[in-house]
């Protein structure tokens, strides 16, 4: 493992944290044009830093992150000199809690919701009967909708549901203070107010799936990191385990618990392509915000090429 890992942290698309365009329409953006923003990011960034350029170099990101960062690591891939003898080390990517584009994301919550309790026997088998075929997020079948409203979009199943939780409400109170935005250079009146989740983005969901980008990266010998927390219902592990064994690789290593502090931190499992699928125990979406040290743990473990 090198001395030191380095963290890039990147606002993306425009217009999330206190990232901003000068003209309105700068924020008309989609998956493939801010991956194509970010790409240029990072190859601007390396030509101002050469002497990063022969670290190893990962891409990654949570949520509906994790849609475009096989994409970002895909379009860095197919470039092997930028100008200038730029060449990237890119050895693969992370994401946690992904969302793919694919009607797993939403189709599982059924299976997860009924697993743990939260929607009865009765629920279950009449989505299954009126639900097959549908599009999750848009049925036309009117019985389908009414049932699928009864699962809602969970961060964690175990939480208060409250619109702000007091780690929510810390993080807008730092990150409008006079103080943080001078240290982190943000030029004044660019960004009227940062705000957690921006969701009035005139963004464009325009890549249907990153499947295709996972099973072409890690066909190529780039390493992966899959990991959910297993208390999420917005992108529910179920869903992210079953597009991960779609790819069809065999098992290098089998299902089996990973540790920390001496405790049982969640489950994982290990693919020939590369591939470590890993299970947050008590995390929700996304698991770094509820499992902190365990997440770190696990991401250096991973980073080191050691078993987590």
């Amino acid at each position: 493992m090198p001395r030191s890992w380095y963290w890039i942290r990147l606002d993306s698309p425009v217009g999330t944290g206190f990232s901003f365009s000068a003209s309105p329409e700068g924020y008309y953006v989609g998956d493939l044009s801010s991956s194509m923003q970010v790409h240029s990011f990072i190859i601007k960034w390396f030509i101002d830093h050469p002497q990063f350029l022969s670290n190893p170099f990962y891409v990654s990101g949570d949520s509906y992150a994790g849609k475009l960062v096989p994409l970002i690591a895909q379009i860095i891939s197919e470039g092997t000199n930028y100008g200038k003898h730029l060449v990237l080390n890119l050895k693969g990517y992370l994401i946690g809690n992904p969302a793919t584009g694919e009607k797993i994301d939403k189709i599982s919550r059924v299976p997860y919701a009924h697993g743990v309790g939260i929607i009865s026997d009765q629920i279950y088998e009449f989505v299954q009967r009126h639900c097959a075929g549908e599009d999750y997020e848009h049925p036309r079948n009117v019985l389908c909708a009414t049932m699928l409203d009864t699962v809602d979009e969970i961060s964690h199943i175990l939480e208060p549901k409250c619109p702000t939780s007091y780690v929510h409400l810390l993080s807008y109170w730092w990150a409008n203070s006079k103080s943080t935005q001078e240290a982190l250079h943000v030029n004044k009146g660019t960004v009227r107010e940062w705000q957690r989740c921006n969701d009035d983005l005139p963004y464009t969901k325009d890549r249907s799936s990153s499947i295709k980008h996972h099973l072409n990266l890690t066909s190529r010998g780039y390493r992966a990191l899959v990991y959910s927390g297993d208390h999420d219902l917005v992108v529910p592990f179920l869903g992210t385990q079953e597009w991960v064994r779609s790819l069809n690789f065999s098992i290098v290593s089998d299902w089996r618990s990973w540790n920390f502090g001496g405790q049982s931190a969640g489950f994982t499992i290990t693919y020939s392509n590369n591939m470590t699928f890993a299970t947050v125990k008590g995390a929700g979406h996304t698991a770094p915000e509820y499992r902190p040290k365990e997440c770190l743990a696990m991401i250096r473990r991973w980073l080191s090429i050691k078993p987590l």
